[in-house]
């Protein structure tokens, strides 16, 4: 069982920066791939960015060079850096978990925190 815990989220001015956090009840060194997912009003949940244990990142199209996703494994957590805000980035931001036992993947998710965006 991977428990997780957003922070971080909050009011920021268009073009301001933020940066989530994500805390896991376990070491994530062995998670294969950690992620932030963010769901707008109205819209369907979305990936923002995630980590491999393998260090691959990938980002949606949306976001690249504007956000850095990182792993901090001493402190098993998870940060994703955003900069030059934009109103459309307002969202809860979900912070998820891929573990793979075997031959099953388990997928976690945190209950979010809140991004608003707005002057």
């Amino acid at each position: 069982q991977v428990q997780l815990v957003e922070s971080g989220g909050g009011l920021v001015q268009p073009g301001g920066s933020l940066r989530l956090s994500c805390a896991a009840n376990r070491s994530i060194d062995g998670i294969y791939v950690m992620g932030w997912y963010r769901q707008a009003p109205g819209k369907d949940r979305e990936l923002v960015a995630a980590s491999t244990s393998g260090a691959f990142t990938n980002y949606a199209d949306s976001v690249k060079g504007r956000c850095s996703i990182s792993r901090d494994n001493a402190q098993n957590t998870v940060y994703l850096q955003m900069n030059s805000l934009k109103p459309e980035d307002t969202a809860v931001y979900y912070c998820n978990a891929k573990l793979v036992l075997g031959a099953t993947y388990y997928t976690y998710w945190g209950k979010g925190t809140l991004v608003t965006v707005s002057s």
